[in-house]
C-alpha cells in the first residue's frame, strides 16, 4: 500500500485510498491463486471496481504485483534472518524451511519469481539476498553438526522446492497438507547423524 502511494501524485482521497487497498488485497489473492499472469481486469473485477479505477489508482499491473511481492519477500527475508539469530541452528533452519515450503505450496506467484519469472529488479535483488541467507544458514548449521556435510546450500533450494509437487500423479490428487510430508522427511534427510546407530553403514569408519 505505501509503495504505490509513493507512486501517486500527493495524498490520494480517502476513497482513493480505499480503492488502492482493495485492489493490494484483490491482487495479493490472485497472485497466490493465479500467478504472476494474472491480468489487471481480474484483479479489478476481485476487487468490485472498474478497469478504469484500476489504472488511475495504481500505476500499472506490473507496480501492482510487484508491490505485493516485494512485500511477501521481505516477510520471508525477516523470517530467515530470525533463523540465523536462532540459538539452535536447527530449529532455525527447519522454522525457515517450514516458512518457506509453505509459501511455495500456497502461491503461485512465489513459486513463478523463484522459477525466475521477469517482473521488477525489486524481486530479483531479494531472491538474490535470500540466496546470500540461505547459505550462510546451512554453513552455520553445517558448523553446529547438525547438517549433512556432503549436502551443498544451493542443494536445499531444489529440496525445499522439491516440497511442493504438481496436482496430480498416477490418478491421485494432492492433499493441501501434502507439502508437510514432504518436508518432514526431506529434514529427516538432511540432519546429521547424532550417534553411531544412526550413521549408515556404508559411511562407519572400517
Amino acid at each position: 500500500m505505501e509503495r504505490l502511494l509513493t507512486m501517486t501524485d500527493g495524498q490520494p482521497r480517502a476513497d482513493a485510498q480505499r480503492n488502492i487497498r482493495k485492489l493490494v488485497d484483490a491482487a495479493r489473492l490472485a497472485v497466490a491463486e493465479v500467478g504472476v499472469g494474472v491480468t489487471a481486469r481480474e484483479i479489478a473485477e476481485r476487487a468490485g471496481v472498474g478497469i478504469g479505477t484500476f489504472y488511475r489508482r495504481v500505476p500499472s499491473r506490473e507496480a501492482l504485483l510487484t508491490a505485493v511481492l516485494t512485500d511477501t519477500l521481505d516477510e520471508l527475508i525477516t523470517v530467515a534472518r530470525a533463523a540465523l539469530g536462532a540459538r539452535d541452528p536447527w530449529v532455525g533452519f527447519t522454522a525457515f524451511a517450514e516458512s518457506y515450503a509453505q509459501l511455495r505450496a500456497t502461491s503461485c506467484g512465489i513459486r513463478d519469481v523463484f522459477g525466475d519469472a521477469p517482473l521488477d529488479p525489486d524481486t530479483d535483488a531479494q531472491v538474490a539476498q535470500l540466496r546470500e541467507l540461505i547459505e550462510q544458514m546451512v554453513h552455520r548449521a553445517k558448523r553446529a553438526g547438525v547438517l549433512r556435510t556432503d549436502v551443498m546450500w544451493r542443494d536445499i533450494a531444489f529440496l525445499l522446492a522439491a516440497t511442493t509437487t504438481g496436482t496430480d500423479t498416477m490418478g491421485l490428487r494432492l492433499s493441501a497438507e501434502q507439502w508437510r510430508l514432504n518436508l518432514r522427511v526431506i529434514l529427516d534427510g538432511l540432519r546429521a547423524p547424532t550417534t553411531w546407530s544412526d550413521v549408515p553403514v556404508s559411511r562407519r569408519a572400517r
